[in-house]
């Protein structure tokens, strides 16, 4: 049997990015996934492996190796990929490329969340952080709210720049206050420890959906703007106890664990749009979505013929 290597050109072209959302939320139909994460170390190296079970879709392995020292060899910092592996009897079904899935679980997870929770005709959409994954946001969002215009802000400006001449139609934003303040959706993709996002500068209706922050020190918004909004999040086992978006005000008593309103297994409980709230978004990711992730693109492969 030939197992099949999808490659990243390959899987890309294949998928769709509102489809794709429908499939995330259906397999958060099934019973909830058990995950795992490894790691092995040798500085300033690290081997990650992300694993998900999921009874009824079967079982992933992600793995990253993490090199800092590529870059200045003109080589990639983080390699790997994905082995799925069938529910039934556990074989070998599909090798994945890793930056496939990375991408579209980072963005499409996102995009699931402003989709159940924002303004469905929102005409200004503000993306913050100009790196690899703010182009990923771009073309999710884009497609799925096609008709608003979407702005990108950067610490660095030629970076903004940069990343909106790839994308026809985006436009830079020169003030992060202003470009706040305007946007309908506000998405952040940062590296940032400390709070960018100023709650102060939220309004009613407006969506705050939160990539970056993904270890216990970091934080993109302020205490004001997680007590302003109503909040949900991919998944309570994630962030919660693991990423400080969270753990930082909890600890300090700013919000309480219930005042995370529901994650994507209930997504039943994620309300219609009201322009009378704001609503809060977390992406915390995590192995099930990589299955998720994986499992959908190889079912596209099977059919593309």
């Amino acid at each position: 049997m030939n197992i099949p290597i999808i490659s990243f050109d390959e899987g890309n072209a294949l998928l769709d990015w509102v489809e794709f959302t429908e499939a995330l939320a259906k397999g958060h139909s099934l019973p909830k996934a058990e995950i795992g994460d490894t790691f092995l170390y040798r500085k300033p190296d690290t081997l990650l492996t992300r694993s998900a079970w999921i009874d009824g879709m079967g079982l992933a392995v992600k793995t990253a190796n993490i090199f800092p020292g590529n870059p200045k060899a003109g080589k990639p910092m983080i390699n790997g990929s994905v082995s799925l592996y069938s529910d039934s009897d556990g074989s070998l079904e599909a090798l994945v490329d890793f930056h496939l899935v990375t991408k579209w679980k980072t963005a499409g997870d996102s995009l699931l969340g402003a989709l159940r929770l924002a303004n469905p005709n929102a005409a200004e959409i503000l993306i913050v952080g100009a790196g690899t994954v703010g182009g990923s946001l771009i073309d999710a969002f884009a497609a799925g709210f096609p008709q608003a215009q979407i702005r990108v802000w950067n610490r660095t400006s030629p970076k903004a720049s940069d990343l909106a001449a790839s994308r026809p139609g985006t436009l830079t934003a020169p003030d992060l206050e202003s470009a706040v303040r305007a946007a309908d959706i506000i998405v952040t993709a940062t590296m940032s420890s400390s709070p960018v996002i100023n709650g102060d500068w939220l309004r009613p209706g407006q969506h705050l959906n939160m990539i970056g922050a993904y270890r216990p020190d970091m934080r993109e918004a302020d205490d004001v703007a997680l007590t302003r909004a109503q909040i949900y999040t991919d998944s309570f086992d994630t962030t919660l106890d693991h990423i400080g978006e969270f753990m930082i005000p909890l600890a300090a008593g700013v919000i309480k664990r219930e005042d995370v309103l529901a994650d994507f297994y209930q997504l039943d409980r994620f309300p219609a749009y009201d322009p009378s709230k704001i609503t809060l978004f977390k992406n915390g990711g995590g192995a099930h979505l990589d299955l998720m992730t994986s499992h959908h693109v190889l079912q596209k492969w099977k059919v593309k013929d």
